[in-house]
């Protein structure tokens, strides 16, 4: 497959431009049709920023809400002491909360229920600067964790923030965009490696984010006009049946990614597609 336009570049976001701009840009110098980024970082915001290539952006809707981990900085507007302000946190702010998104975000601005898997202050760097780090589910927003926080404690507001995580993107395989700048002129002289080197293989990520079912060779072209998954197209029988109902899966014959679908019980099929490559 065309890693250009079925992978991901997983960015190093610097603070200025927006996740949209980031991710037109790649567009744009890709030549590519469509580009999407996983979760919106803001423009003061830096790090992690996952950009979906061509087909890969049909993807994009399985991966926005895993997981983001953030590291930061808290700045109270009154002095506190770390071990106050964490006594807080661990009681109003972790597991699931409620929240509302902030007056700029560009989602509905009605309550809604999310995940907080840690929020802890590693450091006081004076009596009124924090740095933390906080793990989330995805489409939580730390500004408003912060903000929250300081109405607790007499105003309280998020300074600095970076991600260093989204879902299975780390900074372990982020490229600034100065490097993505220098490796496509490598590419438009001829020489591919450097930029094939930046771009994750859309079946890499498939592979760490679902369950794997393989199916016998004979049933690929079904599969690829439309037709749906059987019993008797199964490789594993016993590894189909350990899902649960509704589970999320990748279909793979041998090394070729098919699609992705949903297990389901009717008459006549055992899975219907969410997302057919073809």
């Amino acid at each position: 497959m065309d890693k250009i336009n079925f992978g991901f570049i997983n960015i190093d976001k610097p603070i200025g431009p927006t996740s949209f701009s980031v991710s037109h840009f790649l567009k744009r110098e890709l030549n590519l049709n469509k580009t999407s980024h996983l979760g919106t970082l803001d423009p003061n915001v830096t790090g992690v920023l996952p950009i979906a290539l061509g087909r890969a952006c049909k993807l994009s809707s399985f991966l926005m809400r895993h997981n983001k981990t953030y590291i930061g900085i808290l700045e109270t507007h009154k002095a506190n002491k770390i071990e106050d302000l964490q006594k807080i946190i661990d009681k109003d702010f972790s597991g699931e909360i409620t929240q509302t998104p902030p007056h700029k975000s560009a989602v509905k601005r009605a309550p809604r229920n999310r995940s907080v898997y840690k929020w802890e202050l590693l450091e006081a760097l004076n009596d009124r600067d924090f740095l933390f780090i906080a793990e989330v589910e995805g489409g939580t927003y730390i500004r408003k964790l912060c903000s929250d926080l300081g109405e607790l404690v007499g105003g309280a507001h998020m300074a600095e923030l970076r991600r260093i995580q989204a879902g299975v993107f780390s900074e372990n395989s982020m490229h600034t965009l100065y490097e993505f700048q220098d490796a496509l002129t490598k590419y438009k002289n001829g020489d591919n490696k450097f930029l094939n080197s930046m771009i994750i293989p859309a079946e890499e990520i498939i592979k760490k984010v679902f369950p794997i079912i393989q199916v016998k060779p004979s049933c690929i072209n079904n599969m690829k006009t439309g037709k749906k998954m059987i019993l008797a197209d199964l490789v594993d029988k016993k590894l189909f049946n350990s899902l649960k109902e509704n589970d999320i899966f990748a279909i793979f014959c041998d090394e070729e990614f098919l699609e992705i679908a949903q297990k389901c019980k009717t008459r006549d099929y055992i899975a219907r597609s969410l997302f057919v490559y073809n």
